[in-house]
């Protein structure tokens, strides 16, 4: 299997796997059946995965082009191959999202009274109100800069919206300017409401871009401006970090101010911008006409976040529901000495997770508290119940990773707002992210010291838990709270290997472990015993798991992947991959949960974990994977969390031998069978 050698025929390329997967999410906004403000919502999604795939992948990829770098990945497709096909899918992409927008979701809203006003939708009632509002709100925070020998071309931070301007006549100086950049500035919003005294009754939006170009020409006294076109440059910002950094809080705050001004990447402006001043600003940011993206609409859609009111045009209001187990007005301890209990994110809230740190907090018997962070922010519960802990003497140890990818300066305040309440705070090991999701009480009872552990997939992050799918273990199982304390001590402290009892832990025993567990499959089908995988993950990329699939494959294993986003494994090729189906589901929830099922014989093994099968999670990132060992909980997350995925037919996607993902079928008389629809519907049945 080590030696199982990977083509384009067995791997399909990363990049463009994770580009098939933001065009599943813009299908989202095209899908008649979903409100139009959540369609909406699905664009805005789209926009702002297309922003993160250029600023670290697109990126990733030309800095390999510009150091004539040899492509290492499996598929072995050369690095200037893949930026083209890529380029060719993102501009369709590009334009169909353009198409949306112009063509579907702006006349629909209009029809319920919801109207966004571009520049050439400017009526004569908007003027007066637009003059008012530019000179004095807009206006006095502008800053037009001249291009000229005197002012060179200025450098524009990352993703910042910016006006190029063509221009006749002289300044105030006799100087003959023919164009100009004027930035907008960020401390202004995208979209300004319109008062009922200009529209009446409808409800009304303006762009900034349309307020600044009405009256561009105020800006330059004497002159005339001839052309006024909205731009943005994306630039590389991935975060490269020395292993032998003195301090990395340190030297993550200087790396962040450079993230601002790398490479750029590529270049979006409005569509009728004259090919001379394209081709100039193309020339600015020394890139070709690959990278150009011409807009026919606002740039930027990810900024069209709206304040209408209007609950009718979204999805139905649901509120996660607090599980039965802790209803009742009683400790949490007390509760989870008589049972583990399972939260299942959004349908379960999130509470119960902030309630266990609050209780820990004042509880005198709790010692000490000790949590992984990965993406919480300043202001969140969590944070302020770990504070509390420490203000009140307990020993708090906060395990933050500085390098979770654009939350860097939110964990950077973090780790100070739990330094000055006492708390020590580590940044895990440098060159290793700190992925792993856990919390460890330590409580005194009956003279004894007692472990309460909470072990997760997902962040611990309630925004998130309202919106991803995710799975949460409360627990004071001994030998899963006993590995906990030892991973702890490994992240803290020095030393060898922590040994553990039932977790598995990445980077050491668990891509080990999940080659084991696929060998014993294939055991398992060659002794004419039940066999069978499935694996719910976010993403599988990782070559040795690849191969280990086919190979089990190939002896009769039934394989069922559940995979979010990318998936570098081709199916249903005959003699290789024949005997496994790989499924995407999008919907109104972000699929996140990490859960993976072998069928052993009967014996049903199953984890939850907070890795992906991708080489960075198991191999230069700190990962738990805990077995599931209540009975009741295992067939829990078997029945809800992947056999209802597996008859899931609104929301799903099947990856063919091709790489192209097709829509699950429906017969024409048959009712689609919704996963998530059908566990809200069950969290409210437990009212």
């Amino acid at each position: 299997m080590e030696n199982f050698q990977h083509s384009s025929a067995t791997y399909f390329n990363r990049e463009l796997a994770l580009i098939e997967f933001n065009r599943r999410v813009l299908a989202q906004a095209r899908n008649p059946d979903l409100p139009i403000l959540e369609r909406l919502n699905f664009l805005i999604i789209f926009s702002r995965n297309l922003d993160e795939f250029f600023e670290i992948r697109v990126a990733g990829l030309m800095k390999q082009q510009d150091l004539n770098a040899i492509t290492r990945m499996p598929d072995g497709i050369p690095t200037d191959v893949v930026l083209s096909e890529l380029s060719t899918i993102v501009h369709q992409a590009v334009q169909q999202q353009y198409e949306i927008f112009n063509h579907s979701i702006l006349p629909q809203l209009q029809g319920f009274g919801i109207h966004f006003i571009q520049y050439q939708d400017i009526l004569e009632k908007h003027k007066a109100w637009i003059a008012n509002y530019f000179a004095k709100q807009v206006q006095p925070v502008l800053t037009p800069i001249s291009l000229d020998p005197s002012h060179p071309f200025p450098r524009l931070v990352n993703k910042s919206l910016n006006f190029i301007v063509s221009l006749e006549g002289k300044d105030a100086f006799g100087r003959e300017i023919e164009m100009a950049i004027v930035p907008a500035p960020r401390s202004l919003p995208r979209l300004i409401h319109l008062p009922e005294s200009v529209v009446g009754n409808h409800q009304e939006q303006i762009f900034l871009t349309a307020i600044i170009q009405q009256h561009i020409s105020d800006l330059f006294p004497g002159m005339k401006a001839t052309g006024c076109y909205a731009f943005r440059v994306t630039r590389n910002a991935d975060l490269i970090l020395s292993e032998d950094v003195d301090d990395l809080a340190v030297a993550l705050k200087d790396e962040l101010s450079s993230r601002r001004f790398g490479r750029a990447v590529r270049l979006e402006i409005e569509d009728d911008c004259p090919r001379e001043i394209t081709d100039y600003l193309l020339n600015q940011f020394d890139l070709d006409q690959e990278h150009l993206y011409s807009i026919s609409g606002p740039i930027n859609l990810s900024r069209l976040t709206t304040s209408f009111a209007r609950p009718d045009l979204k999805y139905p209001v649901f509120n996660p529901v607090i599980p039965k187990a802790f209803r009742k007005q009683q400790s949490i301890f007390e509760i989870l000495k008589k049972e583990d209990v399972l939260l299942h994110h959004p349908f379960d809230s999130f509470q119960p997770v902030i309630s266990l740190l609050r209780e820990a907090a004042k509880d005198p018997n709790v010692l000490a508290i000790k949590q992984t962070l990965y993406r919480s922010g300043p202001d969140s519960e969590i944070v302020q119940a770990l504070a509390e802990a420490a203000r009140n003497g307990k020993e708090v140890t906060a395990v933050i990773e500085l390098r979770a990818r654009f939350d860097e300066e939110s964990n950077i305040t973090v780790a100070n707002v739990l330094q000055e309440a006492g708390a020590v705070v580590v940044y895990g090991i440098v060159g290793y992210k700190t992925h792993a999701k856990m919390i460890l009480i330590v409580r005194r009872e009956d003279q004894q010291l007692v472990r309460y552990a909470h072990l997760g997939t997902g962040n611990y992050h309630a925004g998130n838990a309202k919106m991803y799918t995710d799975y949460g273990l409360m627990t004071t199982q001994p030998d899963i709270c006993e590995d906990v304390h030892r991973m702890f001590q490994e992240l803290t402290g020095m030393g060898k290997m922590a040994k553990l009892k039932t977790l598995l832990h990445a980077p050491f025993t668990l891509h080990t472990e999940l080659l084991k567990l696929i060998d014993q499959e294939i055991a398992c089908a060659q002794a004419g015993k039940n066999a069978r995988i499935i694996i719910k993950v976010n993403a599988l990329t990782e070559p040795q798991l690849i191969a280990a699939l086919y190979r089990a494959s190939q002896a009769g294993v039934k394989i069922e992947l559940i995979i979010r986003s990318i998936c570098c494994l081709v199916p249903q090729l005959e003699d290789l991959s024949e005997n496994i189906r790989v499924r995407s589901i999008v919907g109104r929830f972000l699929e996140h949960t990490r859960v993976y099922y072998f069928e052993q014989g009967g014996e049903k093994k199953l984890y939850c974990a907070s890795a992906d099968w991708m080489g960075r999670n198991l191999f230069s990132r700190v990962e738990t994977c805990f077995p599931i060992l209540d009975s009741k909980i295992k067939k829990r997350i078997l029945q809800d969390g992947l056999l209802n995925y597996l008859s899931d037919q609104k929301g799903t996607w099947e990856l063919q031998s091709t790489g192209e993902w097709i829509p699950a079928y429906v017969a024409p008389d048959e009712v689609p069978h919704s996963a998530q629809e059908f566990l809200i519907s069950k969290s409210l049945q437990k009212i």
